[in-house]
């Protein structure tokens, strides 16, 4: 099982170095059909990205945008495992969050900005309730999804035995809902990146990826857009593919052996 494992984890390296050959390529060709200051090649780009990260501008747009992806991912996955386990145990609780959730979700998380800006003002307020709104719905449905299947018997069990709810919650729904919680919590990490990076890029408040990437296309500079967006994407395959992966690992090590 072990060497299985190692293969399959082999396999998947592979498939992401030829994902990553792949758009390179793809971007180096239409560098050479388009003119540089439309498009400019990818060792330009991968030279201006080099000298950003050594100053701190640089550093002060990451900080300022882990920060807020912070905050807002972090509530976002409290609040959405937290409704979702109380959903498990009360049905009508359930029924009305997960239509309120259907409603919700179908409004882009970017056209909240303007009613958040009106009432917090500039800030980092705005962009981090953006953010836990855009990932709070995927980790609340994958986590009520999945109590639904949790099987009556281990319920009926636990009732029997005397559980109280918050027993109910601890030690049968949660245990059975994690690798749900898991995989909704990645799904909702892509929505909290792709709100953080709009919102900035709409709000321009402070220092922030997405100010930066803003700002160098509205000075027309492509070598920075270019360098801003594989910063974007180098950062976002890390957090999710190295951090979020591996913890899922640790928590699902059962799964893997």
């Amino acid at each position: 099982m072990s060497t299985q494992i190692r293969i399959s984890g082999f396999r998947k390296k592979i498939a992401m170095l030829v994902a990553v050959l792949s758009i390179l390529l793809f971007w180096q060709a239409a560098a050479w059909s388009l003119p540089d200051f439309l498009m400019p090649d990818v060792w330009t780009v991968m030279v201006r990205l080099w000298h950003d990260v050594q100053s701190g501008e640089f550093r002060d747009a990451l900080y300022g945008s882990l920060f807020r992806l912070g905050l807002g991912y972090g509530a976002a996955l409290a609040f959405g495992v937290g409704f979702g386990l109380i959903g498990g145990v009360l049905f009508f609780f359930r029924e009305v969050l997960k239509s309120a959730i259907i409603i919700l979700q179908s409004i882009p998380s970017i056209a909240w900005v303007p009613l958040f800006l009106i009432l917090m003002g500039f800030g980092n307020m705005p962009i981090i309730v953006v953010i836990a709104l855009a990932a709070f719905f995927p980790a609340a449905l994958s986590v009520m999804n999945a109590t639904e299947s949790v099987l009556n018997v281990h319920v009926s069990a636990a009732r029997v035995m005397g559980a109280s709810r918050w027993d109910m919650l601890k030690r049968v729904y949660l245990p059975a809902v994690m690798p749900e919680l898991i995989t909704g919590a990645q799904l909702a990490f892509g929505n909290a990146w792709r709100a953080l990076i709009s919102a900035e890029m709409l709000i321009g408040f402070g220092q922030g990826l997405g100010r930066s990437l803003a700002y160098a296309g509205e000075t027309a500079d492509m070598v920075g857009v270019m360098a801003n967006i594989l910063t974007i994407a180098i950062l976002a395959t890390l957090i999710d593919q190295v951090i979020l992966e591996n913890l899922k690992r640790r928590l699902l090590r059962y799964q893997y052996v």
